[in-house]
Parts: C-alpha cells; structure tokens; sequence
C-alpha cells in the first residue's frame, strides 16, 4: 500500500485494493492485528496531524486495534493526550498502538479492563480522570460481533454479552464521565450501517447497533444543556481483527466488502478524519447525527 493513500487524489475503488491478496480465513478469538492477513492500515504511515485536537483529552474504547487504532493514531498526531482501554487478551495490540500514540509526544495511558463490566466501567473513568484531570473527547468504540447463521444456535449467554459489550457499557461509561467534561466537548460512539442495513446472522449485534443510534440521538438532546456534543459514526464493511476472529464466517472473507458500490472494504485509517472532525470545534453546530463511511453503502 502507498503510505500516501490519503494525501494523494485517485481512484477510491483502487486505493486500497485487496482483490489479489491471500486472506486468512480465520484467527482465534480475540482478533489481533497483529495476526491480520491482510494487514490493515491504521494511518501508521498516512496520517499528518495539524494540531486540530492540541490540548485535548481524549478516552477510547477498544483502543488496541482496528477503528480504535486508527482513532487514537490520529487524535495523538492532532496533539490529543490519550487514555486507551482493550482487553487483557489484547495488549500485544495495544502496547503497539500506545507506542505509535507516543511518538507523536501526547501523554499516553492505557488500562487493561472489560468495559462489559459495570463496576469497570467506573474503573476506567477514574483512572482517566486522574490521569488526564478531565474528559473532553469520549469515543465508545468497543465491540462485540461473532456471526451465527441460525436462530436456534444464538444463545442467550452471547446475546446477552453482546448487549453488555456493545450497548450498556456505553451507558455506564458515559453516566460516568459526563460529570467530568466541561462545556464544549464531543462524544462519539461507533454505530454500524448494520443499524440500519441488518444482515442475516448478526442478529445481536445489528440490533445491538440500531440501539446505540438511538441512544446516541436521544443522549445528544439531554447533553446539550451541558454543552456536550453527541454524535455517532456508522462504518460500512472495515478490515479490522473483528471479520476474521468470528464476526464473518470464514468462506465470506475473500468477498469481504465487495458489495458495496466501491467494491471493497474500507480500511481502519479510512474511518479516523471522520472521528477527529466530530472531535474538533470545526462540528460546533454538529450534534445527534450519525456519520456513514460506508464506501457507498448509504445510509437512509
């Protein structure tokens, strides 16, 4: 890949094409990045930071790999100090992605938790708390996704731990850190075109998604009164860890992302500008929106 994919004009459908490359078919759960074949880009290379976020503080979800990456790649080089949260299973990722965060000269923190967890969830937001001394920029990103084809063999153990990961834990964490973000911050939850465009075998996780639009917009509305922004991003088909660790079944990973009109799945640092625009002043008159980057796979 040109690590000037995304300064240079060209063609979207072939930026970063994938169409010839070996894929896995699958990895064990949890994903890692540093497992993914192909590799993703993060922005590692690409992404030039211009000091829109300089002075922030920022906390991300799912902050080791993939979107939340990628997110952190870029709030770092914008000058946002950063606390990332992921997985004990997952620090390999994330003691990467805390490197790549300071070389760009931020305060870096990283605590190891399931955010699935209420009493974690608190955890998390005192630790970033003192460490950080506010919060201006919060970014639900942690997810959950393993598809099932049928029914009869979802249980409710994973439906009911998909609810957790993806959709209550973003109640408690943001209850939590509300108190602590003073007027003029954003917060920014990671939705998916699933919410609206729901498919066959991701039955826990597509409404788990519709859920979390919702409640973006209905937070947005109760927020404003404490100058607080709320909007969501809602990615298309992205390659991160999660399509190949049980989130796709492994016969559809070659095809991965070919049906949308671009035809092919977006890449991780694809997502990012969107993040850092909702995080800067330059939304000001932005909130309760839900941003599709979706390579054309629109959303309603």
């Amino acid at each position: 890949m040109n690590s000037k994919n995304q300064y240079h004009m060209q063609d979207p459908r072939s930026q970063y094409d994938l169409s010839k490359t070996f894929y896995d078919r699958s990895q064990p759960d949890p994903g890692l990045d540093e497992r993914l074949k192909p590799t993703a880009d993060h922005g590692e290379k690409s992404y030039q930071g211009a000091s829109r976020l300089e002075g922030r503080k920022a906390v991300i979800t799912g902050g080791d790999s993939g979107i939340g990456r990628a997110v952190a790649i870029a709030f770092a080089r914008e000058g946002a100090d950063v606390v990332l949260n992921y997985l004990s299973s997952e620090q390999t990722d994330g003691k990467d992605t805390e490197q790549y965060l300071k070389e760009s000269g931020v305060n870096v923190y990283s605590i190891v938790g399931d955010i699935s967890n209420e009493k974690f969830c608190l955890v998390l937001i005192d630790f970033a708390v003192n460490k950080l001394g506010s919060i201006d920029i919060l970014v639900n990103n942690a997810g959950q996704q393993y598809y099932v084809e049928n029914l009869a063999e979802l249980s409710s153990e994973q439906f009911q731990k998909t609810y957790a990961t993806n959709v209550f834990s973003m109640f408690w964490i943001t209850k939590a850190a509300a108190p602590h973000m003073p007027k003029g911050s954003s917060i920014i939850n990671t939705t998916s075109i699933q919410s609206y465009q729901p498919s066959a075998g991701l039955l826990d996780y597509a409404s788990s998604k519709s859920a979390i639009t919702g409640f973006t917009k209905s937070l947005a509305k109760m927020l404003i009164n404490d100058g607080i922004r709320v909007n969501a991003v809602a990615p298309g088909p992205i390659w991160t860890p999660l399509q190949q660790s049980g989130g796709q079944p492994p016969e559809k990973l070659e095809d991965f992302g070919q049906g949308v009109p671009m035809g092919r799945p977006g890449q991780p640092a694809e997502l990012a500008p969107m993040y850092v625009f909702l995080a800067s002043q330059e939304s000001s008159y932005i909130t309760a929106e839900v941003m599709g980057v979706t390579g054309g796979g629109h959303l309603p």
